[in-house]
């Protein structure tokens, strides 16, 4: 009986802190979201126009008083004031939305700015809201890209709504990158709809981010790409950080993002984050004065920490994170915590002087410019893009024919190769036709091939499902393929960082008990051991180390408590 009484407790605990009474505040907003409005007759963005828009009109000093409004507010915590109109999580969320209402009065823009509602009990408090500004395409059935930040703060306690949590680089910098491209990107039409939106509750668990997830699966909302943006303006990094962060106390990085996204093989994450990398390159880096790193990261998010990104992942839709090279903190809460994230100190600046001036600012506002052009610039080729096409492989001697198939008619065709790495080694571009035929590379192991189209423009299209082959070299067979039909891959990438993927492939299905990969290190300390499946085709599974380790580990395949295969990878630091 007690064991019933507890039972039932926590299954009403579970119902009472479940999320409900998803909407928006007003009808409107959801059915443009779902594409059920009229077709506009307006023209779309080109490419030249989105780039200049971006370049020319993002403005630091815009960014800049955004942020020193929002300190006003002192704490924007889930759970603090909702009526107040100097203080809480109300009086921003209110700010935000009635400056939102301003730009789109200035633009005559024909977006909407709106809430989204749900019902939890987050901090003591059972009702939130997101805001959105949602500018609707031109095409009411093209999708929708979501640019998005969250707009909560918190102190070491995450349910302190008494502290002063200003939260300038957590997250008042994704705050002011939302805003400013709402401001900007606004002026223009596109194809598809733009959804900018500010969530709440992320620091209480991404609650914000999968309140809208939630809805667009319920209202069967076509999402085509989510671009989630945390902590993107400070370059200094702390005592502390999350890795893969950076390099030490007082270290400066002002050139570097980092782009996290779940999976490595054959996701369309990795995908997403790669054509936002090549939109950078081809549009923005030929007359940057200064040139951004695009950091394509292994893991979905730092270790131990998550993202707005992770519930739409969960959900079945396309997502990354952006995040600064450089963190002031690793959020880990004790008596020698010093560093700005999740704490009072997270403010932006400092008066050195005594002026009443801030001279020393913790957010670097040409950095956070920066990174807002990437963001943009990807969102809005995205936004003008045509639809993404399929692919098939085909094994032709000792290369591979690559056929690339569309609803609409294209000639030109854009292939993106890979072997090991996050990026794409080689980049082919094909003309007046859809096959291709691509020599395969020299080394045995797995061949990964994508590709996108380009309309008339000169817009790729978002990279179709990644395929791959698996290449065996002549002579080489039993190199690749032994008879056990159980094959340990190389980690991809190696030498790494913070986080490789294991992968292993399954020729045909056997009979087994149990298996596991197992890391040792090169003195034979087990590190690490992962249950695993033996199913067929391409398995994988990223091992997370942490960062601030080198030298030489070994994975293993292990049946039924019997090694079958190792390999080595390289820790680099």
């Amino acid at each position: 009986m007690r064991h019933l009484t507890t039972f039932i407790f926590l299954l009403i605990s579970f119902l009472i802190q479940a999320q409900s009474n998803i909407h928006t505040s007003k009808l409107e907003t959801t059915l443009i979201l779902k594409g059920e409005y009229d077709n506009l007759s307006e023209p779309i963005a080109l490419p030249t126009e989105i780039s200049s828009l971006l370049l020319d009109e993002i403005n630091t000093d815009s960014m800049l008083n955004y942020l020193l409004a929002l300190e006003q507010f002192e704490t924007r915590n889930s759970g603090s004031d909702t009526i107040s109109n100097t203080r809480g999580i109300g009086a921003s969320r209110t700010w935000i939305y009635d400056k939102l209402e301003s730009i789109n009065i200035q633009n005559g823009s024909p977006a909407i700015v709106d809430y989204l509602e749900f019902d939890q009990m987050i901090c003591g408090v059972d009702h939130h809201k997101n805001v959105l500004m949602v500018h609707p395409g031109v095409d009411p059935t093209a999708g929708v890209i979501i640019i998005e930040a969250h707009m909560d703060s918190r102190c070491e306690n995450e349910c302190d709504i008494d502290c002063i949590a200003l939260g300038m680089e957590d997250n008042g910098s994704g705050i002011a990158l939302v805003m400013e491209l709402a401001r900007v990107m606004t002026k223009r039409n596109y194809n598809r709809t733009i959804m900018f939106m500010l969530t709440t509750a992320e620091e209480q668990g991404l609650l914000g981010a999968n309140a809208m997830a939630t809805l667009c699966v319920d209202e069967n909302i076509d999402i085509k790409a989510v671009l989630n943006n945390d902590v993107i303006g400070g370059i200094i990094c702390g005592e502390t950080a999350s890795p893969p962060g950076c390099m030490g106390e007082g270290d400066i990085d002002s050139t570097q993002v980092r782009i996290f996204s779940n999976g490595t093989t054959l996701s369309k994450h990795k995908n997403l984050a790669r054509y936002t990398k090549l939109q950078y390159q081809e549009e923005i880096l030929p007359t940057a004065t200064v040139p951004m790193q695009i950091s394509i990261m292994s893991a979905e998010d730092r270790t131990g920490r998550g993202g707005d990104h992770i519930p739409f992942r969960e959900n079945g839709f396309t997502s990354i994170r952006f995040t600064s090279a450089n963190e002031n903190g690793n959020a880990q809460i004790n008596a020698d915590y010093h560093d700005h994230q999740h704490s009072t100190r997270d403010i932006l600046g400092l008066d050195t002087d005594g002026d009443g001036i801030l001279d020393s600012l913790f957010v670097d506002f040409n950095y956070l410019k920066r990174n807002t052009v990437i963001n943009g610039m990807a969102a809005g080729m995205i936004a003008i893009s045509p639809d993404q096409p399929s692919i098939e492989l085909e094994s032709v001697g000792d290369q591979v024919q690559v056929t690339i198939n569309s609803d609409e008619p294209h000639n030109t065709f854009r292939i993106g190769t890979r072997i090991d790495g996050n990026e794409f080694d080689s980049l082919i571009t094909i003309t007046g036709t859809n096959v291709a035929l691509i020599d395969n590379p020299e080394d045995n192991g797995f061949f990964f091939i994508t590709a996108c189209v380009v309309n008339e423009l000169g817009v790729e299209s978002c990279f179709a499902e990644e395929q791959f082959l698996l290449i065996n070299s002549i002579g080489d067979q039993d190199l690749l393929l032994p008879k056990r039909h159980v094959k340990l891959l190389p980690n991809r990438p190696n030498p790494f960082d913070e986080a490789t993927t294991i992968s292993w492939h399954v020729e045909k299905s056997i009979s087994y008990q149990s298996a596991q990969i197992q890391v040792h290190t090169s003195a034979g300390q087990l590190v690490k051991e992962k249950d695993i499946d033996l199913n067929i085709g391409l398995n994988e599974w990223v091992f997370t180390h942490g960062w601030g380790t080198e030298g030489i580990y070994y994975y293993s395949l292990v049946i039924d408590g019997k090694p079958v295969e190792t390999r080595s990878m390289i820790f680099a630091y």
